[in-house]
This record gives structure tokens, sequence and C-alpha cells, in this order.
């Protein structure tokens, strides 16, 4: 491209006002429902541990206690937790988040995320609310719902909670080299089997939730016992193909959060990424007691790239990251 176009939006006028009725159908949704909208920073002191996500370091002066740098957030998940300790009630945001190293035709560094929380849901009930969102505005049937398990089995051909360390990397010899396969560890390969078999075939099933991750992809999900095996309350959900959001009946347990920033931060060390250190205003929260409830995250780019029915994340945002 010549750089005397670069001045130019990726995203067309009309993408652009798509954009706009999107934000005011989402506002108007939770007007009706009582949910309040509120703000959290983009610039926080802590990153996430999640050694999934790499988040993108930001250097200010500004920070409490002389502490020099901070980190653009990758999700308003521990501000709004923190809100909830406080008494907020049920809230959402839509917010602008950064995750480091993803660009692709589904992926920006920058992006649009919504996030709201639902005091007194379980995971079931926030399902049927993210469907009553989603397909309200993309004009389209209600979800169904699919077990992570029986994706698995009918798609990929194991059993995600059976099968051996072994078997699963054999599985990913297919994509991989013997070597890097054994490299990838457990969740690793169910990762790289979930892309390359289960969601190209989620495509023709229609809007879907996919639900009752494995304990070890818990993140922040309550975890509880089911079909003989220890399942996560997390649910996903895939519209044509497409990884839309990912919910949670909510962890509020303080210790039980320690412990599993702990072996996140062990992954991360094995892995060769660097350690992150701990939020402890949000871990405060925690002790301090948010209500029982339900959270789910989900990206706005991607809901307007089904309305609009194209595949590249550029034509539904005005400036990508190559043009920013």
């Amino acid at each position: 491209m010549s750089r005397a176009f670069e001045w130019q939006p990726s995203a067309s006028p009309g993408a652009l006002k798509s954009r706009a009725d999107q934000l005011a159908w989402v506002r108007g949704f939770f007007a009706q429902r009582g949910v309040l909208e509120v703000e959290t920073p983009v610039l926080g002191r802590h990153g996430v541990t999640d050694p999934n996500l790499d988040g993108i370091s930001a250097n200010t002066a500004a920070v409490a206690g002389g502490v020099a740098g901070g980190w653009l957030q990758t999700s308003p998940e521990y501000h709004m937790k923190r809100l909830l300790a406080a008494g907020s009630g049920p809230i959402f945001q839509v917010s602008r988040v950064f995750r480091d190293g993803e660009r692709g035709r589904r992926h920006n560094p920058e992006f649009s995320m919504l996030e709201w929380y639902r005091p007194g849901f379980t995971d079931s009930d926030l399902m049927a609310e993210v469907g009553d969102l989603v397909c309200g505005w993309l004009g389209c049937a209600q979800p169904g719902v699919l077990a992570y398990r029986d994706a698995f089995r009918r798609y990929a051909g194991l059993d995600p909670f059976l099968a051996s360390d072994r078997e699963l990397a054999r599985r990913c010899e297919a994509w991989l080299e013997p070597e890097q396969a054994m490299t990838l560890g457990r969740d690793g390969c169910l990762d790289l089997l979930m892309s390359y078999l289960v969601e190209p075939a989620l495509a023709d099933y229609g809007p879907v939730f996919v639900t009752g991750y494995p304990e070890s992809q818990a993140a922040l999900a309550k975890v509880s016992e089911h079909d003989g095996t220890r399942q996560a309350h997390r649910f996903e959900l895939y519209v044509q193909g497409i990884e839309l959001c990912n919910g949670y009946w909510e962890l509020t347990d303080p210790a039980e959060q320690r412990r599993r920033f702990a072996v996140d931060n062990q992954i991360r060390r094995r892995s060769g990424k660097p350690e992150m250190a701990i939020d402890a205003a949000f871990l405060g929260a925690l002790e301090a007691g948010i209500p029982e409830c339900s959270g789910v995250a989900l990206g706005l780019d991607r809901l307007l790239m089904l309305k609009l029915e194209t595949s590249d994340i550029a034509d539904v945002i005005a400036f990508p990251v190559e043009r920013a």
C-alpha cells in the first residue's frame, strides 16, 4: 500500500455506522434490565498471570507508591470485581483492551470488549442472557449447548478428560513435529485440537455454547464434580465457528485464587515467560467478599463482523494496528 493512503480508515462509513448502532443496542439492552454502566482504568498497576495472555507494559511516573510502570489492561475484570465487592450490584462496561502479539483476521492488539457481571446468576442464568443479547442483535436462533467433552469425542475422536498426555500429543502430530507436540503440554494440545478440529466443525452447528471445560482451564471459574470428572463452570459462545465470549460462574474464594495465581506463574516460568506480580487489590476485594455472581467478556468487534458478514476484523475497526 502506498503511504499516501495510510491515513484512511480500513472500515467503511457503513461499518462505522453499524458500530454506533451496536453500542446503542448494548446500552439499551442493559438499561432495560437495570444493569449499571461503569468505567474502570485502561492503565492499571498490574497485568494478569494467565499464561495464555501477554499484556502490554506502559511506563508512567504517576503510579501510586512511587513505583514507575503499569499495564494496559487485557480485561477490566479485576477492577470490576473490586466494584462488585464495594456493593455496585449488576454492572457492565464497554472497554478498550490490549493483548500483545495478537494480529490476524480475527485479532487486533487493541480491541473492544463488553464485560458484565450478574450477582445471583449461575453460569446457566448468564448463558440465557448472553443468548438474548447476541441473538437479539444478530437476529438469529437462540444457541444450543454442547459439552466440551462431547465436542471432543465427536470431532476430535478422543475423550479430553481420559486421554493420556501422550495420546493427545500424538493426535497433534498431524500439525507439528513429534518433539514440538510433546512440549505443548496437556492444555496446549487440547487448545490446538480445539482450534484445528472442533472450532471448524462448529461453523455448521449454528450458535452454540460449549460448556464444562477441564479443571486445568478453569481460569477464574468455580469447579465442581460432573460425570466423574472435575469440570469448570465456564462457557464459550460460538457463532459460525467464531468464538464470541468467555463466561464463568465466578470463583469467590481468595485462597483458591491465590493458589491459581501461583500455578499460573509456575507455568509462565516453564514456558520462558516472565512472572507477573499478583494484584493485591484484587485479592483484597475477594477477601472482603464479592457476591456470588457470574460474569462474561464478549468481543464486540467479532460480533460486528458476524452482523456485517465479513471475515476480517479490519473491516469493522477504523484504524487497526498497522494504520494506527
